[in-house]
C-alpha cells in the first residue's frame, strides 16, 4: 500500500481539480499529477463529446493518430496500450464514481466522462497503482460534479429559454386577442353603418372613428364621393386623369394598402372591376398596422356597396332603356306613364326626342353615359338608350341651342358629332313622331357642309319636306343651278352676293330691313341687287325665278349652317 502521506498529498493536490468548472482544465491537471504518484508520465487526456472521445487538450507531442485509435478501441473499457520504448501503458477509463459496471457490461456513455492514458519505463508497482487509481477516482468525481453543473447551467438556460418563449407566446396572444377585439370593433362598426344603410359616408365615418383619421371615399375618377373627419380641403383637388389611373391600377397589384405621398390607399374592385377608392390622410405617418387593418377591410366593404350601387344603376338603366325603346315604337300612355314613375321619371309635360352620334368613338355603354351626364349637367331629365350606332334620349323640356353640343364637346372631349332635336311629344304616343324627326334633323345637319353640331327638326323650314339620303346630289344640283354664278363670284371676289340674296328674301323684299340686317347703306343694297341679276342672268321680279332663288337661298342656308350657330 502507498505511504498514507503521500496518498493525503495527492489527495490535497486533487482538491484543486474540484475548484474548475472547465472540463479540459480538470483533465490538464490531472494529467500534471500523474508524475507525483510514481515515475510514468501522462500520455493524452479524452473527453466524452458527442457520441465519442475527443483528445483534449489535443496539442501533445506524443498523442498520435494511432493512440486515438487504441483508446477508441478499448469502447470507454480501461485496458493496455502500446507506446514505443516504453514498458507499460495503460488507459483509465474515466466514469461516475457511483456508476460502477461489470467488465463485460455494455457500453454506457451516459456514465463515461473520458479516458486518461499513463505509460511508465516500468511497470508500476502496487503502491503506484493504487495512487493512478485514487488519481482516476478523483478526476472521474470532478468531471461529474463539473458535468452536472454543465447540465444544471444548460437545464437553466433551456428553463429560461421556454420561460422566455411562453412569456412571448402569452405577449402574442394578448396582442392577438387586442387586434381580434380592435378588427371585432372594426366589423361591428362597419355592420351598423350597412344595417342603417348609411353607404359611403357610414362606411368613411366607420373608419374615422376607429382610426382617429380623416377618411376620404373617392370615385375611380378622384371625385370625391365623402369624407370624414376634419381637414376637408375645399374645393376639392381634381387629379390628372393619366396619373389617377395609374395610382389606381397600382394600388391594386398591391395585397395591402399602399402609402401614396400623404395618403393610404386601398381600392375598392369587386370582381377586378375598379369602382373608386378609401383614403386614410396620414400626413404624419401615425397609421398603425391596425389602421391599414381597419382601412383594408373598410375597403372590402365599400367594394360592396359601391358594386351593389353599380348592379342598381345598371338595373335602373336597363328598365330606362326598355321603356326607351317601347316609347320609340309606339307604347300605351296609361303604361308608359306608370313605367317612367317607376324609374323615377315624370313622363308628364312636354318632351323632345334627341338623336347623338360622334365621330370619334363607338357608340357603347360608355358614350351613352357620358350624353347622359351631359345632358343632366344641363339640368336635363332625359331617358337613354342606344339604337343603330345612335344614342337617343328622351328628354323632359327643349335643350338649349347651344348648350347642349358644347357640354357634348366637353364631355367627349371632341366637337366631331351631331344632335338632332325632333318636335315637342305632349303625350306617349308622340314620342315616335318625335323620334323619326330626331333621325331627320341629324340626317340634315351630317348631311350639310358643316355635319358637326346641333339642329332642330322645328327649324328646319323647307327641309322638312325634302328626303336627304340619294336626293341629297339633286339638292345640292337644284342650289348650284340657281346660286352656282353667284357662289363662284362670292368665292373668287370675296364678295357677299349669296348672303345679300338671302336676306333680302328673310325681309320679303324691304329695302330698309335688309340694309339694317347687312349692316350697309340703301344704295350699296341697290347696287349689289343689281351685280346678282347680272351675275346670276335672273330677273328678280319674275316670279317663277324669285320662288326657285328664294328656295335656292334657303337650302344653302341650311347647308352651310355652322356648328355654333343657333341651330338650322
Amino acid at each position: 500500500m502507498a505511504p498514507s502521506g503521500v496518498a493525503d498529498e495527492l489527495m490535497l493536490r486533487c482538491l484543486t481539480m474540484f475548484d474548475s468548472r472547465d472540463e479540459t482544465e480538470i483533465l490538464r491537471r490531472a494529467m500534471a499529477q500523474v508524475s507525483a504518484v510514481g515515475p510514468g508520465r501522462a500520455e493524452a487526456g479524452y473527453l466524452l463529446l458527442g457520441d465519442g472521445l475527443v483528445r483534449c487538450p489535443d496539442d501533445g507531442f506524443r498523442a498520435t493518430a494511432a493512440l486515438d485509435a487504441q483508446v477508441r478501441a478499448l469502447a470507454g473499457r480501461d485496458g493496455p496500450v502500446r507506446f514505443p520504448r516504453r514498458a507499460w501503458g495503460w488507459a483509465f477509463a474515466l466514469r461516475e464514481p457511483d456508476g460502477p459496471r461489470a467488465p463485460d457490461g455494455p457500453y454506457e456513455p451516459e456514465r463515461l466522462r473520458g479516458a486518461l492514458v499513463v505509460s511508465s519505463r516500468d511497470r508500476p508497482g502496487e503502491d503506484e497503482r493504487f495512487l493512478l487509481s485514487l488519481l482516476v477516482h478523483q478526476t472521474s468525481a470532478a468531471l461529474s460534479i463539473a458535468a452536472a453543473h454543465r447540465r444544471e447551467r444548460a437545464q437553466a438556460a433551456e428553463l429560461r429559454r421556454a420561460r422566455g418563449e411562453r412569456e412571448a407566446i402569452r405577449r402574442r396572444l394578448d396582442h392577438s386577442l387586442s387586434d381580434l377585439g380592435h378588427l371585432r370593433a372594426v366589423h361591428d362598426a362597419l355592420a351598423r353603418a350597412a344595417a342603417r344603410g348609411d353607404g359611403e359616408a357610414g362606411i368613411a365615418r366607420a373608419l374615422h372613428r376607429v382610426t382617429g383619421l380623416p377618411a376620404v371615399v373617392e370615385d375611380r375618377f378622384g371625385n370625391l364621393r365623402a369624407w370624414a373627419g376634419p381637414g376637408r380641403p375645399d374645393p376639392y383637388p381634381k387629379p390628372d386623369p393619366a396619373q389617377r389611373e395609374e395610382l389606381l391600377r397600382d394600388a391594386a397589384r398591391r395585397s395591402r394598402p399602399a402609402r401614396v405621398r400623404d395618403r393610404l390607399v386601398a381600392v375598392a374592385a369587386p370582381r377586378g372591376e375598379l369602382l373608386g377608392a378609401l383614403c386614410l390622410v396620414d400626413p404624419e405617418g401615425r397609421a398603425d398596422e391596425r389602421a391599414v387593418r381597419a382601412l383594408d377591410h373598410a375597403a372590402s366593404a365599400l367594394a360592396l356597396e359601391l358594386a351593389h350601387l353599380r348592379e342598381l344603376a345598371e338595373l335602373e338603366l336597363r328598365l330606362r332603356r326598355e321603356l326607351v325603346d317601347d316609347l320609340l315604337t309606339g307604347a300605351d300612355d296609361s303604361s308608359a306613364y306608370a313605367r317612367a314613375e317607376a324609374v323615377g321619371h315624370d313622363l308628364h309635360g312636354p318632351h323632345h326626342v334627341v338623336a347623338v352620334r360622334w365621330a370619334d368613338g363607338p357608340a357603347d355603354d360608355g358614350f351613352l353615359r357620358a350624353v347622359g351626364r351631359a345632358a343632366s349637367g344641363l339640368g336635363l331629365r332625359v331617358l337613354p338608350t342606344r339604337r343603330s350606332g345612335t344614342a337617343v334620349l328622351v328628354a323632359r323640356g327643349r335643350p338649349a341651342e347651344r348648350a347642349l353640343h358644347t357640354a357634348l364637346s366637353r364631355e367627349l372631349g371632341s366637337p366631331a358629332g351631331a344632335v338632332g332635336v325632333g318636335g315637342r311629344c305632349d303625350s306617349p304616343h308622340d314620342v315616335p313622331r318625335s323620334y323619326q324627326e330626331a333621325l331627320r334633323a341629324l340626317e340634315v345637319r351630317q348631311g350639310s357642309h358643316s355635319a358637326y353640331g346641333i339642329t332642330f327638326f322645328d327649324d328646319l323650314g323647307l327641309y322638312r319636306i325634302l328626303r336627304t339620303g340619294e336626293d341629297q346630289r339633286e339638292v345640292e344640283q337644284f342650289v348650284r343651278e340657281w346660286l352656282g354664278p353667284l357662289l363662284d363670284y362670292d368665292a373668287l371676289h370675296r364678295t357677299a352676293l349669296v348672303e345679300t340674296l338671302t336676306a333680302y328674301f328673310d325681309r320679303g323684299g324691304n329695302y330698309s330691313a335688309t340694309a339694317a340686317v347687312l349692316v350697309i347703306h340703301r344704295s350699296t343694297l341697290r347696287y349689289r341687287l343689281q351685280r346678282i341679276r347680272e351675275i346670276s342672268g335672273c330677273d328678280l321680279t319674275d316670279v317663277d325665278s324669285r320662288l326657285n332663288l328664294q328656295v335656292a337661298t334657303r337650302i344653302w342656308k341650311i347647308l352651310r349652317s355652322e356648328p355654333e350657330g343657333g341651330g338650322l
